[in-house]
């Protein structure tokens, strides 16, 4: 999914991956312009996760919410 659309849907996307993992902060979840790695990185972490799944994951979200 491109940088733009997940800046765009990003506020929607939050509250899906908060419920998804709920020891999920806002400050796991701060999205910052050019920091997409660093963001899925963070979300590795806490939720145990690779990369790959979390992407996938999230590209679904995305989906659902268009």
């Amino acid at each position: 999914m491109s940088e733009l659309t997940w800046k765009g849907r990003w506020n929607q996307l939050k509250g899906k991956a908060k419920q998804q993992w709920a020891d999920l902060t806002d400050d796991d979840l701060l999205y910052v312009d050019g920091k997409e790695d660093e963001l899925l990185g963070r979300l590795q972490e806490k939720t145990g996760k690779t990369k790959e799944e979390l992407s996938l994951w999230l590209d679904e979200q995305m989906e659902e919410i268009k």
